[in-house]
């Protein structure tokens, strides 16, 4: 790999004057700004570096960048998954530089996008490019999916998947998006994704707000809902009461638990509560517990309430509405449309039925991979040859999507620095961490390619 890493080294004006272009273009999905100017643009620097570029259109949403590179001596497929869409940049006083123009400042490139997941983009694109220059050929046959909505939930690529699930079909995927382990600066690796079902819980009780001193004959919703919320969440253990939760609930596996105790001493339990602003984990758990349910635990979360009178000064009322938005983190097996299910009835059970149950985001196929799947090896050995160390590994977390109707092992893994404020003002990128990017992603490829089995053909043999 030296000659491919000497190659990207001899091109790093170009890559960063590509990678500045790419940054200078707005493409905030949530508000809909640059969204075909920013795919136009990929396409135009993807093109430039000799790659094969396809421009999908998507129905309702932006279009996706698709390329198809063939490998002459593999017959391995590997799906890179990454997005240009970015989040949006306000409050925009708290930028040091204009999110737009990217700035190095200290050898670490300032700009929204610069972590994710422009970053991962590059790293997939320029490494393809390096192989190409140096061997005439890339290790594997490469897929890159590039798409624009990541950030709002990609509300309509799954339908684009399941129309192209031929042309997406692979022996596995990756992608490049996040930080690396605080701990220790290494990547850290998932084998696996939580979903996500995201609920607003509304209960109005009166027809107006009244004041308080009928507090004795008017019924409040605030204490209902309060009532209700009891009835979901144990408030010494943190373990979810709703009948059935926990039933369809894959357990941490031997391997996922080896990976887990050998990432654990590398776990800075100071440092990250330092990070997070807090004295201690919640319902006093200890560092390891609090690890373990971070990656393998499935949560409930209440995100917001809004109920009454909360501005300056008193004000003596009975609200007549109460607005609780909740998250439920689902780790595998736990398909949100079942959780659903049994949150509904769980509200029937405890006689709830007055409250309305509003679904914002039920993002399903919470999956897991081996730690033994080649991808999964290939990603940890090539972390350690890039990094200098071996990475941190979890077991669970996006190529979810995807996975929904192409069955295959995937990976996340993440290179930026763990202070890279994505989805922050001063969003950033160190330059080395860049670079060490790209190689990461060739080292991937390399290391995949070079792995035995898991092709599709193995996969039909096993199946069969």
């Amino acid at each position: 790999m030296q000659s491919i890493y000497r190659y990207i080294d001899e091109h790093r004006d170009e890559i960063l004057a590509d990678f500045f272009t790419f940054l200078r273009q707005p493409s905030i999905s949530a508000q809909k700004i640059g969204l075909d100017e920013c795919c136009d643009l990929l396409m135009r620097l993807m093109a430039k570096d000799g790659l094969p570029v396809r421009k999908m259109p998507v129905e309702g949403g932006p279009p996706i960048v698709f390329s198809d590179i063939r490998a002459k001596r593999s017959a391995k497929t590997l799906l890179c998954y990454a997005h240009y869409d970015v989040q949006p940049v306000e409050p925009l006083d708290l930028w040091v530089s204009p999110p737009f123009e990217p700035t190095i400042r200290d050898g670490v490139i300032f700009a929204r996008g610069a972590t994710d997941n422009k970053s991962g983009a590059l790293a997939f694109w320029k490494a393809a490019q390096a192989f190409n220059s140096v061997r005439g050929d890339v290790p594997c046959h490469l897929k890159f999916v590039i798409e624009g909505e990541e950030e709002m939930g990609s509300p309509h690529f799954l339908p684009w998947v399941e129309q192209h699930a031929a042309m997406l079909a692979c022996d596995a995927s990756t992608c490049l998006d996040g930080p690396a382990d605080h701990s220790n600066k290494l990547p850290a690796i998932k084998l696996g994704v939580k979903a996500i079902l995201y609920v607003e819980l509304r209960l109005r009780m009166n027809e107006k707000d009244v004041w308080s001193g009928y507090a004795g004959w008017v019924p409040s919703p605030v204490w209902r809902m309060h009532k209700l919320l009891s009835t979901m969440l144990n408030p010494d253990t943190g373990r979810i009461l709703i009948d059935g939760w926990y039933d369809d609930l894959l357990p941490i596996g031997p391997d996922d638990e080896e990976l887990l105790r050998q990432s654990f001493p590398r776990f800075d339990e100071i440092e990250t509560k330092r990070e997070l602003g807090i004295t201690q984990f919640a319902w006093g758990m200890d560092a390891w517990e609090a690890v373990k349910r971070r990656h393998y635990g499935p949560t409930a979360n209440i995100c917001g309430i809004v109920a009454g009178y909360t501005g300056e000064g008193g004000k003596t009322i009975i609200p007549n509405e109460i607005k609780v938005k909740m998250d439920f983190r689902c780790p595998p097996n736990l398909e949100p449309a079942t959780q659903l299910e049994k949150l509904r009835a769980h509200l029937a059970r405890h006689g709830f039925q007055d409250v309305e149950l509003i679904v914002h985001t039920a993002r399903a196929n919470p999956y897991k991979t081996s730690p033994r799947e080649p991808i999964a090896q290939a990603v940890i050995r090539a972390a350690d040859l890039v990094f200098g160390g071996m990475p941190t590994v979890y077991g669970i977390s996006t190529n979810g999507l995807i996975k929904v109707h192409v069955p295959h092992p995937a990976v996340l893994a993440g290179f930026a620095d763990p202070d890279c404020r994505l989805h922050a003002p001063n969003e950033n990128m160190p330059v080395d961490r860049l670079f060490k990017g790209i190689k990461f992603a060739a080292t991937i490829m390399e290391e995949y390619a070079l792995s035995r089995g898991n092709t599709s053909k193995d996969r039909d043999a096993r199946t069969t």
